[in-house]
């Protein structure tokens, strides 16, 4: 801005994310697109290096060799009524109760234009190894993918954290597929460990929910969620959409491969398509649920436990509980527990364990047991509860049953909802907590 011309904004894209858009009228920039969905529904993402300049009624683009750049304008499917709490306390509380609907629209899909953009072009009959790359909650539905897809490709399957994996020079090379896994596909540790992959020869897909975003467009493929705007801070819905789109995108990956016959793929969606009412089932719960809350919220430490496809779920719900409620909580693979955290359990240790049928039950039973052994509070929720399990458990949440590829879908939305009452009763600043941002854009 410049005091000689007060009708006009130049800006560049250095690092962070910039988003442009004009009407006869005026013309707005932001960081991210939800600012800006009060006044457009179409936008320009600046690429690095970019510069824009916004005059009354228009925005013109060059690239980083003063080059013009043509404009094309994508619209963003987000309603701005997104934006609003529509009766509900906090966005967060809104979101938990969307994830029905970002699932069911993203499984709807069905890998179809224009949510899939490239997954056709991909040579995948070369790929030997395949790397999942994230940050965050991102990091544990990657995690989630993992258990699910190595089984179910044959291949060796890795979700790694962006940020170690850009730093840590990683075996990749052209028989490398790299699954990049990012709400905002803005996410700065992630896009660098794409683009580093790619260096190196990789195939890349993005898993994304802002459509138009930098892993969108630095990816090879994309396959976006449907999630919808997203407000708290704290992710909910994107992801359970991010699991189901990862769910989906596997099954894609073994009928590309030839592991699949359309039968088994047909079975395998039906059987997909189950997961929003689950969730429904689950969220009928939140008065249980907020009435554990009551009995917890005064605690000052957590541990949470699962084994196989609930341990990144474990670590989901301690991440949740630390982000909004500042409680100290930690998440580990039940089996560890006797390599170090059992040093940490007493009477006044809240342990929320995850008990399922589909995931080594009698070894979680075994770990239950040895909380009891020490005092520990144990809080579980179960799929399946049998006498042991009752009689181990000093509080006890019956989840819904399901198959194993719809664990996800049961367990998370309790573990969101208790995470959202104990940060309500204690007060805290559920949708903005404090030193938290929304895209991580900065090393």
């Amino acid at each position: 801005v410049h005091v000689d011309h007060p009708q006009e904004i130049v800006a560049a894209r250095l690092g962070s994310p910039l988003v442009a858009t004009a009407t006869p009228e005026e013309g707005f920039l932001a960081s991210d697109v939800p600012a800006l969905l009060p006044y457009a529904r179409a936008f320009y993402f600046l690429e690095e290096g970019e510069v824009a300049q916004i005059l009354p009624g228009g925005l013109r683009v060059w690239d980083r060799h003063g080059r013009p750049k043509e404009i094309r304008l994508r619209e963003v499917p987000w309603d701005p009524l997104s934006a609003e709490k529509a009766g509900f306390c906090h966005f967060m509380e809104k979101e938990i109760h969307e994830q029905p609907r970002a699932i069911a629209d993203t499984l709807r899909s069905e890998l179809s234009t224009p949510w899939e953009e490239g997954l056709s072009g991909l040579d995948l009959s070369q790929v030997e190894h395949i790397y999942l790359v994230a940050c965050g909650t991102s990091y544990h539905a990657a995690l989630v993918a993992e258990y699910l897809w190595e089984p179910l490709l044959g291949l060796p399957v890795s979700a790694e954290i962006a940020s170690e994996f850009r730093y840590k020079n990683p075996a990749v090379g052209e028989k490398t597929l790299v699954v990049a896994v990012s709400q905002s596909g803005e996410t700065i540790d992630t896009l660098m460990a794409v683009r580093g992959a790619k260096a190196q020869g990789a195939q890349v897909i993005g898993v994304v929910n802002v459509v138009g975003s930098a892993l969108a467009r630095e990816a090879h493929a994309v396959f976006y969620t449907r999630a919808g705007l997203e407000i708290g801070v704290a992710a909910t819905k994107t992801f359970t959409a991010q699991i189901a789109a990862l769910e989906l995108l596997g099954l894609w990956l073994a009928r590309a491969r030839g592991l699949l016959r359309e039968e088994e793929l047909r079975q395998a969606k039906e059987r997909l398509s189950r997961a929003p009412r689950l969730v429904e089932e689950v969220l009928e719960l939140a008065p249980q649920i907020e009435a554990l809350a009551q009995k917890f919220y005064t605690y000052p430490n957590f541990l949470y436990l699962g084994r196989g496809l609930l341990y990144p779920l474990a670590l989901e719900g301690a991440l949740k509980l630390k982000e909004i409620s500042y409680i100290h909580a930690e998440g580990y693979a039940a089996g560890e527990m006797k390599h170090g955290p059992i040093a940490l359990i007493h009477e006044a240790m809240p342990v929320v364990v995850l008990y399922s049928a589909q995931e080594l039950p009698e070894k979680v039973l075994s770990n239950m047991q040895e909380v009891r052994a020490r005092r520990g509070i144990l809080l579980v929720l179960a799929d399946h509860v049998n006498p042991e399990v009752e009689e181990l458990a000093d509080h006890l949440l019956r989840l819904p049953p399901s198959s194993r590829e719809l664990l996800p879908f049961t367990f998370t939305p309790a573990l969101q909802l208790f995470a959202y009452h104990v940060a309500r009763l204690k007060g805290t600043d559920v949708d903005q907590p404090r030193n938290l941002a929304k895209t991580v854009t900065v090393e």
